[in-house]
């Protein structure tokens, strides 16, 4: 197979920041060195290939993301040209919960016992 048939390849790095799962390929190469990047299942370095098929999974933030590569970018593009070339494997976010803390009224003063004792079963302690 000569290098014209072959197929595209790019470094991992240079990929997450073009599709925008980095803000920086500085981070995205810092991501691929601390082990949290996966080609294909396997610890990616930050110049490992990724091509057309291959299923990157990235681990943190606030959710692991597993992406399959669509289409090779070596540049920075738009986010609607960023979307196609990715197919996004990830399970949706967990939704966060959301809890109403109580608020004592401006010049109410201090809690009184029986308050306290409610804010802290409240919490849980």
């Amino acid at each position: 197979m000569s290098p014209a048939q072959a197929p595209p390849t790019a470094r991992v790095d240079v990929w997450l920041w073009s599709v925008r799962l980095f803000r920086t390929r500085s981070l995205a190469t810092a991501a691929c060195k601390a082990g949290h990047v996966r080609i294909n299942g396997e610890r990616a370095k930050p110049a490992a290939p990724v091509g057309p098929g291959d299923r990157v999974v990235v681990r943190g933030g606030e959710r692991e993301r597993d992406v399959e590569v669509v289409q090779v970018l070596l540049k920075r593009v738009g986010a609607s040209a960023a979307a196609a070339a990715v197919v996004d494997h990830s399970p949706a976010p967990l939704p966060r919960e959301v809890f109403a803390v109580p608020r004592r009224e401006r010049g109410a003063g201090r809690p009184t016992k029986r308050e306290r004792r409610d804010i802290t079963r409240l919490r849980g302690h």
